[in-house]
């Protein structure tokens, strides 16, 4: 059976749950400024950078991995596609199946994104040692592992919900 904490330790979570969600909005708004001279909304580069590491993935499957809602996923396709930088082809096995490529078009933006993003990263992270960022990478993973357990559905979740 689970104990109620002291006094001080529930003031100490409650501190961290804001300390991480000021850092994670900080971020988002930071990063949404960063790629705005590009054009590019933090939901399109999510799927951009999925995809640049798994290209081909079904529409459904991305949703699935990405844990938003397929009608949102939907939504960010159609924008990259009219953008001509991804494209949906039918399942060689299946035709029914539609399946997410990057365009050669993309290639570029996803360079340049990327050479901006670890720019971003070393502003932001660049005063942590190492031994500091393992921590924190592993710390956060635990936080995310934990909450991942308790079952909450993030698959009806907007790309651009905060």
């Amino acid at each position: 059976m689970l104990h109620p904490p002291s006094e001080e330790l529930s003031r100490q979570w409650i501190k961290l749950g804001f300390l991480i969600h000021d850092v994670s909005r900080l971020r988002r708004s930071a990063y949404d400024q960063l790629m705005k001279p590009l054009k590019i909304t933090r939901a399109r580069w999510w799927v951009l950078a999925h995809l640049s590491r798994h290209d081909g993935m079904m529409q459904s499957q991305l949703a699935d991995v990405l844990e938003v809602g397929k009608a949102s996923l939907g939504t960010v396709v159609d924008q990259l596609e009219n953008s001509g930088w991804v494209e949906r082809r039918a399942d060689p096995l299946d035709k029914r199946v539609k399946r997410v490529y990057l365009t050669r078009a993309a290639q570029p933006l996803i360079k340049t994104m990327t050479i901006e993003e670890d720019r971003f990263n070393q502003r932001a992270l660049g005063a942590l040692s190492l031994d500091d960022h393992q921590t924190l990478s592993r710390l956060l993973g635990q936080i995310k592992h934990s909450l991942s357990r308790m079952g909450l559905d993030n698959s009806s979740q907007s790309l651009d919900e905060d």
